[in-house]
């Protein structure tokens, strides 16, 4: 092979390496405009179980609740003991009734390290507990009391039958030579005294004699070696044998220069070379720097040559892990270590790289790689001070991962007396007396203490986690096929769209509970518009659409027309934004910021004050005050035409077939092809809170982060344009002449209503706008006193005004941390007609999707259209609300307490840490993580077919990230989807409970409710 062949085979060997790494990395764009995703979407090509075993061992994070809390459940009744041996017969099949050391079940003996906690912890710890508690004294508290007494009198008739005639003498079994400890035992309790033992007493001996017979048992197993590869980055071997991490040292510089290259509009200057890309920008910097740490004085020159030589990042990488002795074959392995070491920031770089359109100020392709070329730069200095430092070695970095491995300690598993231990604490909840466990043999004792330790945390909480959801999908199930459907009124009052969303599924009803003549739908809260959309008070545009997908579309607000007003308002907003960033500027400077400081911090306490002490009025008062900057009135310019932003003519809008095309899919999808009312409300959402970084993770998921109202404003102004009814006439879709559709924005944390462009309505229809807009108020009253439950701040006796104020407050406070509680209850996904679950109490746990399958063509082209948009951001929000709650700290981004907003691209712990991915623990800690159930009402023929057609609904439903079912269009027939097949549902209820309201069924309980019947 030629020189240039092998050096483009090592190239390409590398670009491999790094793409295999990049696809571990987190998946979460700038926190402006956060969107729930799948946090394991690089697994998603592997079975749930397996991909959060193989991730838990990649990262190093939970995967699952602690078994304290499965416990808890299984104690409530929030998991019965039924489901736990039924998911545990499914999980060993066949091998269920195996016996183990001819002692038990394996089935059996798994149930029982399920039903009674297992204490474990390092040899030291343990040992430690036996002598120093009452472990040796008292039977632990958990074991039955049937176990308890058996265990106790077998060991009696054992020391009165057999313990007695030792010292060489044949006992009753014809055994000899008893242990040494059984004279010690003698010798304790005082073997005169045998006769006159309480209680007590036997029941010490009897436990001290099982912990030595534990103990010499387990002597006989062999050695289980830690056979867990080894990490092939130097700094964790490092790590391992000396008490020096040189991530300590290489972080804070990478975190500092990461958070000015990216920064989208925090810091006070540019970064001088930002425009020559993260490597040379960062060369440009340190080449001039003298570091007065030691293992950097070197890196002026070494970054100097590099770019003297014009290096790339892909051959400074290539120079690195040739000095770090780095083989080719370890390459994938070792860039994938290295980019996790710091995965927030090395996250955020691959996803601004990759969708520049999400913030102001991308950066250029390859940032990743050069990242990672400064990265492993600085690792080899720090290793070439450290390793002297720590292990006295000098030679070259090539060999030090040879020398490390050398002094490495040989690993097991498990030691002899955490094995003794386990079989300790089984054999009192099992009644194993310590006699029956003497006479197992050293392959039986081998057997036993392999299958303990195969049934280890992990594989428990996994059963647990089985059984935790397997209850909660069967409550669902049962409430959909028990349900009677409930036909929409004929004909509707007025009609309302909604997103999806499941905050939506308690408005959508307390709406229907108020007015019982109005009609209801939910689709993807995006309605069908994709587009690239800027505000009358934004400098950007923004995509508001899924995050899959790329608008080809620019939409601009503006104000109606150039009136003298209009320019008048716009040159204050100008004139106050610009006096307000010189000030924000100027007190940051030496000089200015202390006479700024002087001059206007008196006047500053003033709105922080009224802010603090009254949230709602200071909210009023800034309202009223933003109106005299704010544009009298403004349009969508959702029609093609010319623009003044500079955009090509082509991009800017959308043309009437265009438009007639998103009106059809929209209607078509939600089924809403006549039975027309007179005005139909299409609402988005969006959430406005005081201080809360995470306040885009509140807003709508189908619309890339941002609130929905933009797009519903554009569906209502597409669907009333005469030239978009023609053309759906010409589909068969013929909209009434006096049908007005009015867009809408739902604040889901305050519960406000705005209605655009009410003012080109029909004089017509006010009559019908007045009733409907009282209904809708009185909804979100009745939607704010449902969710005041789940707040610990607010009482239980609140009236609906109460909690509206409530709510309203909380939207404003500085000091809220859980200003809402957003996704925290999504559980459930229905997708069908509403009939199917209006008047059903889903406790807002579910998303709904409008769905009429009568209206659907052989080949479910709706569906089909529907499931696309819909399952990847219901999935998304579900994984993702599951992973940060399972681990806040690992998977999620922790308590938002010390949390500082970084460059607008994310938080950080404190002053410098990683960039914090995942959602905060106040909007998920009282969310319960599971795998999101979906039930389509269709067919299984129809769904099988869809999925042989959609790799990703398919890898989605046969790796079981979700849990899918069907349910029958005509007849309430659910079958659940297992094992590449539909079954049967069997109900394990046979009727649902039922109340006047939705109040009258949660009032007074905080907790998670069970599905019922409302408003009959």
């Amino acid at each position: 092979m030629s020189s240039s062949a092998a050096t483009e085979g090592r190239y390409q060997a590398l670009r491999e390496a790094i793409e295999d790494a990049a696809r571990l990395l987190p998946t979460q764009g700038p926190i402006t405009v956060f969107v729930t995703q799948n946090t394991l979407q690089a697994f998603e090509d592997l079975p749930f179980d397996k991909a959060l075993e193989h991730s838990a061992e990649t990262f190093g994070c939970e995967t699952y609740l602690p078994e304290g809390n499965y416990r808890d459940a299984l104690t409530a009744g929030r998991i019965r003991a039924d489901d736990v041996w039924e998911v545990l017969e499914e999980d060993l099949g066949m091998k269920a009734v195996d016996g183990v050391a001819r002692l038990v079940s394996r089935i059996d003996l798994r149930l029982a390290m399920l039903q009674y906690p297992l204490r474990t912890g390092p040899a030291e710890e343990l040992l430690w507990f036996v002598a120093m508690t009452d472990a040796l004294r008292r039977v632990s508290a958990v074991t039955p009391v049937a176990a308890k007494q058996k265990l106790i009198a077998e060991t009696r008739r054992w020391v009165m039958r057999d313990l007695r005639g030792r010292n060489g003498a044949n006992g009753a079994n014809g055994e000899c030579c008893q242990p040494d400890w059984v004279n010690e035992l003698f010798e304790k309790f005082g073997e005169s005294k045998i006769e006159s033992w309480n209680a007590e007493t036997w029941e010490a001996v009897t436990l001290e004699a099982l912990w030595r017979v534990c103990r010499d048992g387990v002597r006989s197993v062999p050695e289980i070696n830690d056979n867990r590869p080894l990490p092939t980055r130097h700094r964790d071997l490092l790590l391992r044998i000396a008490d020096t991490d040189i991530d300590l040292q290489v972080n804070p510089i990478l975190i500092r220069f990461s958070a000015a290259f990216v920064d989208q509009g925090i810091a006070h200057w540019v970064l001088p070379d930002r425009d020559k890309g993260f490597f040379q920008a960062f060369a440009s910097l340190y080449r001039k720097q003298a570091s007065p740490e030691s293992w950097l004085r070197q890196l002026g020159r070494e970054v100097a040559r590099l770019q003297d030589a014009n290096t790339s990042a892909v051959d400074s990488i290539l120079e690195s892990l040739a000095a770090l002795g780095v083989p080719q074959t370890d390459w994938n392995a070792f860039l994938k270590e290295t980019a996790l070491s710091l995965r927030g920031w090395t996250g955020i770089i691959q996803q601004i790289e990759a969708r520049g359109d999400h913030v102001p100020y991308p950066i250029p392709a390859g940032t990743l790689t050069e990242f990672l070329a400064v990265r492993l730069l600085l690792e080899r200095f720090a290793l070439s001070e450290f390793s002297k430092k720590v292990l006295g070695y000098t030679g070259p970095l090539a060999s030090l991962q040879s020398e490390i491995l050398e002094r490495l300690p040989h690993s097991t598993r498990s030691s002899e007396e955490q094995w003794a231990f386990n079989v300790f604490q089984l054999a009192q909840v099992l009644g194993w007396p310590p006699d029956r466990l003497r006479r197992r043999t050293a392959a039986e004792w081998t057997d036993l203490v392999r299958e303990i330790d195969a049934f280890d945390s992990f594989q428990r909480r996994r059963m647990f986690h089985a059984a935790y959801e397997k209850r909660f999908h069967e409550q669902a199930l049962d409430a959909l096929s028990l349900h009677t459907p409930r036909p929409a009124p004929t004909p509707p009052r007025f009609q309302v769209i909604t997103c999806l969303d499941e905050r939506e599924e308690s408005f959508r009803r307390h709406l229907e509970e108020t007015a019982r003549d109005c009609e209801t739908f939910g689709a993807a809260g995006f309605f069908g518009v994709a587009m690239y959309y800027r505000g009358s008070a934004d400098a950007h545009f923004a995509p508001h659409c899924p995050i899959f997908m790329r608008p080809e579309h620019y939409v601009e607000e503006h104000p109606e027309e150039a009136t003298q007003e209009t320019r008048r308002r716009r040159k204050v907003r100008w004139m106050l934004g610009t006096v307000l960033h010189k000030i924000h500027f100027g007190t940051r400077g030496l000089f200015s910021g202390a006479f700024l400081t002087a001059a206007l911090g008196v006047l500053a306490t003033i709105p922080l004050i009224a802010r603090t002490l009254s949230p709602r009025i200071a909210a009023g008062i800034r309202t009223r005050l933003a109106h005299f900057v704010r544009p009298p009135c403004t349009r969508l310019g959702v029609e093609r035409g010319a623009s003044g932003s500079g955009l090509p003519s082509e991009q800017v809008g959308f043309t009437a077939d265009e438009m007639t095309d998103m009106a059809k899919q929209l209607l078509q999808g939600i089924g809403l092809l006549q039975n027309y009312a007179r005005l139909v409300f299409v609402i988005g959402h969006g959430s406005r809170s005081m201080n809360n970084p995470h306040a885009s993770a509140y807003d709508c998921g189908a619309c890339g982060g941002y609130a929905g109202g933009a797009n519903a404003r554009a569906i209502a102004q597409i669907l009333n344009d005469s030239r978009v009814r023609a053309g759906l006439a010409r589909h068969g879709l013929v909209i009434p002449d006096d049908t007005w559709f009015l867009g809408a924005l739902h604040n889901t944390c305050d519960e406000s209503l705005a209605v655009f462009d009410q003012d080109l309505m029909p004089g017509s229809h006010r009559a019908e706008l007045d009733y409907a807009l009282a209904a809708m108020e009185q909804a979100l009253g009745g939607n704010a006193h449902e969710r005041c439950r789940r707040f610990e701040s607010a009482p239980l006796t609140l009236t609906f005004a109460d909690a509206k104020e409530h709510v309203e407050n909380r939207a404003e406070d500085l000091a809220q941390v859980r200003p809402e509680l957003g996704h925290a209850t999504n559980a459930v996904c229905v997708i069908g007609r509403r009939q199917r679950t209006r008047g059903l109490f889903l406790d807002r746990r579910a998303f709904l999707v409008s769905y009429d399958p009568t209206r659907d063509d052989p080949e479910s082209t709706i569906l089909a259209r529907l499931l696309a948009a819909a399952l990847p951001v219901c999935a998304g929000i579900n994984l993702q609300y599951y992973f940060s709650r399972v681990d806040s700290m690992g998977w999620g981004c922790g308590t938002k307490l010390p949390h500082n907003i970084t460059s607008l691209v994310g938080v950080m712990d404190g002053a410098a840490s990683d960039l914090r991915t995942g959602l905060p623990w106040q909007m998920v800690e009282m969310h319960e993580p599971m795998r999101l159930l979906i039930v389509v009402e269709t067919t299984p023929q129809a769904m099988l077919h869809l999925m042989s057609h959609d790799t990703a609904l398919d890898r989605l439903v046969r790796n079981r990230w979700v849990r899918l079912a069907v349910l029958d269009p005509h007849s309430s027939r659910i079958e659940l989807f297992e094992y590449r097949k539909f079954f049967p549902f069997r109900s394990v209820a046979d009727h649902l409970p039922v109340a006047a309201s939705s109040a009258d069924w949660y009032r007074g309980w905080r907790d998670h409710l069970e599905f019922a019947e409302v408003g009959k």
